[in-house]
């Protein structure tokens, strides 16, 4: 049976933006929260490294703006990075209001170094960060009375409007599929904050969780949203390499501590790509070790973190020792087997600091936003601490605006002439497919004849979606898989689009940074075939 709902403020995502946005709202707003998993199962409790924020005496606001901006390639918006940058203290000082616990050093909140940072001013607690924050916040969210947390839903598309006096687009409500009942339920909003992360896993090897499928990216963008430089995707130097462990960061703190890079042939070669070596910014530590890889046939290199004291590795990383020690691997006593894995989705849906979009009454925040933050590279531990800024100035500004009714009738899914499907199979190896696809001729190195084998391949696969979408009911494999082909497809075109090398879009057919090319990437969004204007669900 299916139970739809009307809510003030509908929250599509569970992680640190998504949460602290429903904590921040106000207590007599009725707030609906849907997560795909189980509220846990978010990038943000994957995320070991911490928060970067200005708080020591020798650092400084101007020396975060400039580290973030030299890392971000030229497309960093310096007056979004500023006022983004100077939050950070603040966003520090609630999170700690809410109960978090920094490690601390005297007395006051320790700091530790990463990579591309020129000072130490990342907040940490010990390697489980995220995690820490997302228990805490996911605890206060309990006690709230005017928030509905509705696990095992993900969001299917969102339902919206055309006013043809003045030509606007407005975000009604969504679709949502419960994963318990197999079913597609409607909820109507006044307002809806699309927090869904990013699109890590439509690459084979990632650092992030399951969830990570790119579905507010993909529903905003059908909505007729725009996307913005999803050509920068983020690969993580180092994820643990092992047959029994998929997706598990090796953070960028432990390289910060100290941690060295060799081959198996126990050579250090971060000397030969940067003069920073192992502290460079991702994208030149992640090309390196792919290079070292393809060039002399390796599966994998090694961080060793061995030479440090055994009681400081298992104080500094317990989570990294624990789940390395766990297949056999002393982090005290052995080097740690690493690849490069996919990370962090640089680009999305085209927003404003406060997470406002071309449609009206929709927010986007976090991952899934594009505010010019982090431009063609993210700077380390950036991330956390725009989800937080954003989740701040959305909220502010739902406080500051007018007052929305939302009074339209929305239709319910209609699914009376579609049949079950008879072919799992196909769903999951064209699941498996994608991922390879994307692995292959849009990963860490491009090039304009890889892209477009990849985009001739995936249009294939999306031909045979398609068919098999509006032919039978919808599962949760079919949901994301139709996402993550829309997702690669923008990521793919945003990269054609991108004649030159910059950050972490390399190209070996245009190997130099160009200025003409000093500009982001658009790509307008596509009508929503949900549009209330034009209904279509029946086959």
């Amino acid at each position: 049976m299916r139970i739809n709902k009307n809510t003030d403020i509908l929250i599509v995502g569970s992680g640190i933006a998504g949460l602290s946005a429903a904590l921040m709202l106000p207590n007599n707003l009725k707030v609906t929260l849907i997560t795909k998993g189980y509220s846990k199962d978010c990038s943000t409790s994957w995320a070991q490294g911490g928060i970067a924020t200005v708080l020591s005496e020798t650092d400084s606001f101007k020396k975060h703006i400039n580290d973030t901006i030299k890392n971000g390639v030229g497309l960093v918006d310096k007056d979004i990075a500023t006022s983004i940058i100077n939050e950070g203290p603040s966003c520090i000082n609630w999170l700690q209001s809410q109960g978090i616990l920094f490690t601390t050093k005297n007395n006051e909140i320790d700091l530790t170094l990463e990579g591309a940072h020129s000072e130490r001013r990342i907040a940490y607690i010990r390697d489980e960060t995220g995690s820490i924050i997302h228990k805490v916040l996911s605890e206060k969210i309990k006690l709230k009375k005017n928030i509905e947390v509705l696990e095992e839903n993900s969001l299917v598309d969102l339902i919206t409007e055309n006013n043809d006096l003045d030509n606007t687009n407005r975000c009604l409500g969504a679709y949502i599929f419960s994963t318990s009942t197999n079913d597609i339920f409607t909820v109507k909003a006044k307002r809806i904050i699309l927090a869904t992360g990013g699109a890590s896993k439509l690459y084979q090897f990632t650092s992030n969780p399951n969830t990570s499928t790119g579905d507010g990216i993909a529903a905003a963008w059908r909505a007729g949203c725009t996307v913005s430089n999803m050509e920068f995707i983020q690969f993580h130097p180092t994820c643990l390499y092992h047959p029994n462990i998929k997706s598990f960061l090796i953070s960028e703190s432990l390289r910060g501590e100290g941690g060295i890079l060799y081959t198996p042939d126990n050579k250090r070669f971060m000397q030969d790509y940067d003069i920073r070596e192992e502290l460079a910014s991702r994208d030149v530590v992640a090309r390196a070790i792919d290079n070292e890889m393809k060039i002399h046939g390796y599966s994998n290199v090694y961080l060793d973190i061995s030479h440090k004291s055994s009681s400081f590795i298992k104080k500094r990383f317990p989570t990294i020792y624990k789940k390395c020690l766990s297949v056999g691997i002393d982090i005290t006593k052995e080097r740690i087997p690493v690849v490069p894995a996919s990370h962090y989705t640089c680009g999305g849906v085209k927003t404003k600091v406060d997470g406002n979009t071309e449609i009206k009454n929709l927010y986007v925040i976090g991952e899934s936003a594009h505010t010019g933050f982090h431009g063609a590279n993210r700077l380390a531990s950036n991330s956390l601490l725009e989800c937080l800024v954003m989740s701040k100035k959305c909220i502010e500004s739902i406080r500051n605006s007018k007052e929305v009714s939302n009074d339209k009738s929305l239709p319910e899914w209609d699914d009376s002439l579609v049949t079950e499907s008879e072919d799992k199979f196909a769903i999951s190896h064209n699941w498996a497919d994608l991922r390879k696809i994307m692995w292959n001729y849009v990963g860490i190195v491009r090039s304009d004849k890889r892209l477009k084998i990849a985009l001739e391949k995936i249009d294939l696969i999306e031909k045979e979606v398609n068919e098999h979408y509006y032919k039978h009911k919808i599962n949760i494999d079919l949901l994301e898989l139709r996402n993550i082909i829309h997702v690669s497809k923008l990521i793919i075109k945003s990269a054609m689009l991108r004649k030159e090398s910059r950050g972490l879009h390399y190209s070996i057919d245009y190997q130099n940074i160009s200025k003409k090319y000093e500009k982001n990437t658009y790509i307008k969004g596509r009508k929503n075939e949900y549009n209330l204007k034009l209904v279509k669900f029946k086959v």
